[in-house]
């Protein structure tokens, strides 16, 4: 027992310690344009056939999904230039949770945002 609460308390201190010097740094590119051009590779990567697929081709599709929602939403707070993307991601979002399908209109919505992406 008490091998495993030092052992926890070490993994505790060496991750404080990581977290700790990487926290003066920042990230390269932390930019509305680095945010959108991840929320076009996420959705560079999204297949909506493959959103309702059982293991993780269905994982990687929700998540790649959700991460270009999120990614243009930052980009858009940040930027104005990118909220026609930022719209047609969550207009996409929006009608896909209410029809719980990718129907002519989210796959329309998709498009427009691919279109934006093409742009960059």
């Amino acid at each position: 027992m008490l091998s495993l609460i030092a052992g926890l308390v070490l993994g505790a201190a060496g991750a404080s310690a990581v977290w700790a010097l990487r926290a003066d740094s920042t990230p390269a590119d932390a930019s509305p344009a680095a945010d959108a051009r991840a929320a076009c590779q996420a959705l560079d990567g999204f297949d909506p056939d493959k959103y309702t697929a059982k293991g993780s081709a269905g994982e990687i599709a929700l998540n790649r999904y959700a991460a270009a929602g999120a990614f243009s939403a930052s980009a858009a707070a940040g930027d104005a230039q990118y909220k026609p993307l930022a719209d047609a991601i969550r207009r996409s979002q929006d009608r896909h949770a209410r029809v719980f399908d990718f129907d002519a209109t989210a796959k329309k919505d998709l498009d427009r945002a691919r279109s934006f992406c093409d742009g960059l």
